[in-house]
């Protein structure tokens, strides 16, 4: 669930594209560029980069 008021959902998408995923929330008002986290992908077994893309 979002939480607060104007905070949606978004998913971070794996950039070796496993297709492995986390879901996060945003405040589009107080962060207007795109998310972008180092974070571990168990597919590869590595630290990888996830990008910010539109929840389906």
């Amino acid at each position: 669930m979002a939480k607060g008021k104007g905070a949606i959902l978004v998913r971070l998408i794996s950039a070796a594209g496993t297709g492995f995923f986390y879901v996060t929330t945003k405040n589009p008002r107080k962060m207007t560029t795109k998310l972008e986290f180092r974070k571990y992908d168990p597919v590869v077994k590595r630290h990888v980069l996830f990008t910010e893309a539109k929840m389906k």
